[in-house]
């Protein structure tokens, strides 16, 4: 076990609990109720990383508690305890997973951010294809697509023909040129998301796509890797009430954006130089800016 006091306090309403050195990487894992799986699921992540001896980038692992009802914050600050140096947890005191993401990637003083779901469905030996690309700064944002020819997956008929039903609706109906909105294996470099963070307006499941969304309007530099995935049989997350809610969330962003523009993209990337207001600079946009009070 390694050895360090442990810092906790509250702000803004999300409580804190370690504060382990500013990495490069931090791997975010959002859990609601997750007490099943969440002390394995970091262990395995943690394992994983601390034995690699070839890793080229400082790491830490923040668990995102979103409002759980059961001991996932007991389990979560135990690891903390266990790990100070490389763990750390946040509790909010209001549920939605985009919230979550927004709120710990906001925060973060690591150049590049990920999540990655509890159950780890994604193989964990995708992670330097996820997040070296932006470290070097040869893209934006990296996602894991399930749907590419040389991914491998095993999940349901169902949650496999509702995956594509979804993506073939986005990419017809609101011209996306990504294959997989909804796998649970993303990165963004922490710049890139404070210029996108102001007009991102879902703070469920429907965060996901619109990043990716405004992040193809504006030009930015998406890598998609295939994966192997493996479904969980005991995921808790309902995919046709999910599906539902990311159909509304597709017509939102239509009328906002009027008929045709989502689908009238830029084909090239372009230098973040160009998006980056002076505020954006070595800057945090508070979350207050992000989070409305209840």
């Amino acid at each position: 076990m390694e050895h360090s006091s442990i810092v906790s306090f509250e702000s803004q309403g999300v409580s804190y609990y370690g504060a382990p050195e500013p990495a490069d990487v931090e791997f975010m894992i959002p859990v609601y109720n997750e007490e099943s799986c969440l002390h394995n699921a970091v262990e395995s992540l943690h394992e994983y990383l601390a034995e690699r001896h070839n890793t080229t980038f400082s790491w830490r692992i923040v668990v995102i508690d979103n409002a759980s009802t059961d001991s996932t914050w007991n389990i979560a600050t135990e690891l903390t305890a266990q790990h100070p140096q490389s763990i750390r947890a946040m509790y909010l005191q209001r549920k939605g997973r985009g919230l979550a993401l927004k709120t710990a990637w906001m925060s973060s003083s690591a150049e590049v951010v990920t999540y990655m779901d509890a159950d780890l469905s994604t193989s964990l030996e995708h992670i330097d294809d996820l997040v070296l690309p932006l470290l070097h700064h040869e893209a934006d944002l990296a996602i894991g697509s399930r749907l590419m020819k040389e991914s491998k997956t095993a999940r349901s008929f169902l949650r496999d023909i509702i995956s594509r039903c979804y993506n073939f609706l986005l990419r017809s109906y609101s011209g996306a040129n990504f294959s997989d909105a909804q796998c649970g294996f993303k990165a963004v470099r922490a710049d890139v998301f404070r210029a996108l963070a102001p007009s991102i307006q879902d703070n469920e499941w429907f965060f996901d796509t619109e990043l990716l969304l405004l992040a193809q309007n504006r030009g930015l530099q998406l890598n998609q890797i295939p994966v192997c995935w493996v479904e969980d049989p005991n995921s808790s997350v309902h995919i046709i009430d999910t599906a539902c809610k990311d159909i509304q969330g597709m017509i939102r962003m239509r009328s906002c954006y009027g008929r045709g523009t989502i689908g009238a993209l830029q084909k090239r990337a372009v230098r973040m130089e160009s998006l980056r207001a002076p505020v954006f600079r070595g800057s945090l946009v508070p979350v207050r800016l992000l989070v409305p009070a209840v």
